[in-house]
């Protein structure tokens, strides 16, 4: 009987996969002990990374920020691969180093001095939540109105049951907010332009920046998001930067050792079979030379050919997952298990898109924060959620706003001069008084008050692509970090076996959704990645040091 090697072949060409591929192939194929294949349903590498290039600058459609890097991965490949520096413009290259202008509806420019206090409330509020403020005896600082301790203390009495547990991230920043104004010594109600008063206008400063906190966590609205899971959530220590040369020389750098023909384009997957841990089967598996007769995994693709494999490492957004395995479509035969299958249908899977401009002008436009009217107005109901417009990068005529949610599910179905006239309608009705708050005169550079004009547009399609039907995980309410775990078992478990027939680890699953602390993030998909190539490694007893 002719004794195969193994062979592993991976659902995705994104960071998840390739990570998991170039172990893999470093570690052991390239010695030959396996097969190693990598399947892309898309016409290109990279999936939530897509660098693009707009009116001649850099700009990234998909996964921009290095978050921290400090023992970032994908910082080390960029420092090693030379890709932190470029001659050529790229998005966020100097951070935007000028300050905000903040600016209402109707016109009114918000002097810093009214808005830092609320800014610093929100940041106080997200410390406490992800864990970074320990407590009041640690010598939190006092804003102009109430201490930290002073508000969480009001708050969480108000809540009614003094405890933490059954809050989404939602209820908790509003309570916070509730307990700041109703323990402002001074409450100003003097009316502004626009019906604006001080209260509403620091409800609607909290909400553009509960918008910005949308936009991080992909969650159509805050009341969704868990809670308790954002203080398991984990950043790396140091500033959060952009890379020169764009996400996708990451990519590249990862795909480059890997042999022509491992990776195959326009393979889109339609059907998984295997063969759970309880089906019996006559097809068994050799015990010499770690190698199997059958190949227990089959992969059905919609062009009609199929793959069989050993083992298959699953790298597709759960979205993708949500659609395949919730909707009964019926991408896995026989189902997956029911807890994988409620920890699929549980966790949250959200839309953010970006929306690049071209601003036909020579004109500085500034980084702009925008404050809006809850109430109807003039302004499209897409763009009421957004909660800035700046340039890429200072002096850049290439401007970038980003949606959350339904709008940014709304702004994909728009045609680019419905964009325009959006933006442009938005524009005027926020510019054209320059008035200012709070007895402060705000610089605001000289493009106030003129005419402002835009023209190409580029936008992102996450949500509406049925290669990914979204952008990136969160831990819903009624989710938690254990679903994450769950996402992350194999299938099935080589402790579950017990037919001596029935191959162990025919599915692995990989991708940010299933990574406890680091869920959302490039890094994430990379360690998942890690993660399942060393698990098959040390199935296969095969040393992973590289």
């Amino acid at each position: 009987m002719v004794i195969k090697k193994p062979r592993i072949v991976i659902i995705g060409a994104g960071m998840a996969g390739l990570a998991a591929a170039n172990k893999l192939y470093k570690c052991a194929a390239s010695k030959e002990l396996f097969e190693l294949l990598v399947v892309e349903g898309g016409t290109r590498i990279g999936g939530r990374v897509n660098t693009s290039e707009f009116c001649g600058d850099r700009v990234e459609l998909g996964a921009t920020w290095i978050h921290g890097i400090g023992g970032s991965p994908v910082h080390q490949i960029a420092q090693e691969i030379n890709s932190l520096e470029s001659e050529k413009p790229w998005e966020c290259m100097d951070s935007l180093t000028d300050e905000p202008v903040t600016i209402s509806e109707g016109g009114l420019i918000l002097n810093p001095s009214f808005v830092e206090p609320i800014n610093d409330l929100f940041n106080k509020l997200m410390d406490f939540a992800q864990g970074k403020s320990k407590s009041s005896e640690d010598g939190i600082s006092k804003n102009n109105q109430i201490s930290f301790s002073e508000f969480f203390a009001e708050f969480l009495n108000a809540g009614g049951k003094g405890s933490l547990e059954s809050l989404s991230l939602g209820s908790f920043l509003r309570k916070g907010l509730e307990a700041y104004l109703d323990t402002k010594k001074e409450e100003k109600d003097e009316a502004f332009q626009s019906n604006w008063n001080s209260k509403s206008l620091e409800s609607a400063i909290f909400s553009m920046l509960e918008n910005i906190q949308r936009e991080y966590t992909s969650a159509d609205d805050l009341n969704k998001l868990d809670f308790i899971a954002e203080s398991e959530y984990r950043m790396f220590p140091g500033e959060e930067i952009t890379i020169a040369k764009g996400y996708i020389s990451i990519i590249e750098s990862l795909a480059s050792v890997l042999p022509e023909g491992v990776i195959q384009l326009g393979r889109k997957v339609s059907r998984i079979e295997w063969q759970p841990a309880d089906v019996q089967t006559t097809s068994g598996m050799e015990n010499g030379n770690n190698g199997y007769v059958s190949r227990p995994v089959k992969l059905q693709f919609v062009d009609g050919t199929s793959i069989s494999a050993d083992h298959l490492i699953v790298t597709v957004s759960l979205g993708v997952l949500k659609h395949g395995v919730c909707q009964d479509s019926c991408l896995f035969s026989p189902a997956l298990p029911n807890c994988k299958i409620q920890a699929i249908s549980r966790l949250g899977f959200g839309v953010v898109n970006k929306l690049f401009l071209q601003l036909n002008s020579n004109k500085n436009f500034p980084f702009l924060q925008m404050v809006f009217h809850q109430q109807d107005s003039m302004i499209p109901w897409w763009i009421k959620k957004t909660a800035s417009l700046s340039p890429i990068y200072n002096k850049s005529n290439v401007l970038l706003s980003w949606f959350a949610g339904e709008e940014a599910l709304a702004l994909e179905m728009l045609s680019d001069e419905e964009v325009l006239n959006g933006v442009s309608e938005t524009i005027s009705n926020l510019l054209p008084n320059s008035q200012s708050h709070c007895n402060g005169t705000v610089s605001s550079d000289q493009f106030l008050n003129k005419e402002v004009k835009f023209g190409k547009v580029l936008k992102s399609k996450w949500g509406t692509d049925p290669l990914f039907f979204g952008s990136y995980s969160y831990v819903a309410v009624g989710s938690s970090g254990d679903d994450l775990d769950t996402m992350a078992e194999p299938l099935p478990l080589p402790k579950s076996v017990v037919n001596k027939n029935v191959c162990p680890l025919q599915i692995l699953f990989a991708g940010e959704a299933t990574h406890r602390t680091h869920y959302s993030t490039t890094h994430g998909a990379y360690f998942s990645g890690i993660r399942e190539a060393n698990r098959l490694l040390q199935h296969y007893k095969c040393s992973n040091d590289i």
